[in-house]
């Protein structure tokens, strides 16, 4: 299999993985319609370890990572009802959203963060850290 052939498999699957993103944000606006919050920000978060290195992937995932984030408004309540096994993923989409420079981005992503270190403990910060693999 050439180079070339690789690319073509690579990038139909990165059009598949956003039309599964795009059915996802559909889902997590009606969740958050239905003020459903840590569902809409399970879903979202959800099937990210699945991700290609495709940048449309990654910036399609984001944007729909970045709806829930942002309709959080009781970050305790959320966060007591997450799953541990978010916690991660959590943290790496928090970085994503501070690197974005957006004041209400960065204020929300800090809000959660604090909560989430909190919770989590300082080993989350440090697993994202060190993943060099795994890059939302």
């Amino acid at each position: 299999m050439g180079g070339g052939e690789e690319e073509f498999i690579e990038a139909d699957n990165a059009e598949a993985i956003i039309t599964t993103i795009e059915h996802k944000s559909h889902k997590i606006e009606s969740l958050l319609k239905q003020y459903k919050p840590v569902e809409a920000l399970k879903t979202a978060l959800e099937g990210t370890q699945a991700m290609t290195g495709d940048e449309r992937c990654k910036s399609a995932h984001w944007l729909v990572v970045h709806r829930a984030i942002m309709a959080i408004k009781d970050v305790d309540g959320v966060l007591s009802s997450l799953d541990p096994e978010y916690y991660d993923i959590l943290m790496k989409y928090l970085y994503r959203g501070l690197a974005t420079g957006d004041r209400p981005t960065c204020d929300q992503c800090l809000r959660l963060h604090e909560k989430l270190t909190e919770k989590a403990g300082l080993g989350c910060i440090l697993r994202f850290l060190t993943d060099t693999v795994n890059t939302v």
